[in-house]
């Protein structure tokens, strides 16, 4: 949408519109001369903007795409960490997960054999 708009205003010239008073003073030719160099001005400034922009635009894109590499990055680095992190947790759940299971089934057999006597 901004692509198309600029297009247009670029291929728009600037027109001026002078007093009549000016042309009758100056003749139209000197006139129309003048209104085309504004014409020709105006092309150039728009040019070299747009020239500008586009290069502004290359430095914020360049910047944006390290940014969000370093930032992928860091991301990476701190979910391999966390799943470190988890893993070790995993592997320290399920030692006391045995150790309790294996004392509450020494404690029911030492019961059921006091049960049972």
């Amino acid at each position: 949408m901004v692509a198309s708009t600029l297009a247009s205003e670029a291929s728009v010239p600037l027109t001026v519109k002078l007093s009549e008073q000016f042309y009758r003073k100056l003749g139209h030719e000197v006139v129309d001369e003048m209104v085309n160099w504004f014409n020709q001005v105006d092309a150039t400034y728009r040019g070299d903007l747009r020239e500008l922009n586009d290069l502004n635009f290359a430095r914020f894109d360049a910047k944006l795409e390290q940014r969000v590499a370093q930032l992928d990055a860091k991301l990476e680095q701190r979910v391999a960490e966390l799943q470190g992190e988890l893993h070790a947790q995993g592997k320290a759940l399920i030692k006391w997960m045995v150790g309790l299971g294996l004392a509450a089934v020494g404690t029911l057999s030492g019961l059921m054999v006091a049960l049972l006597r």
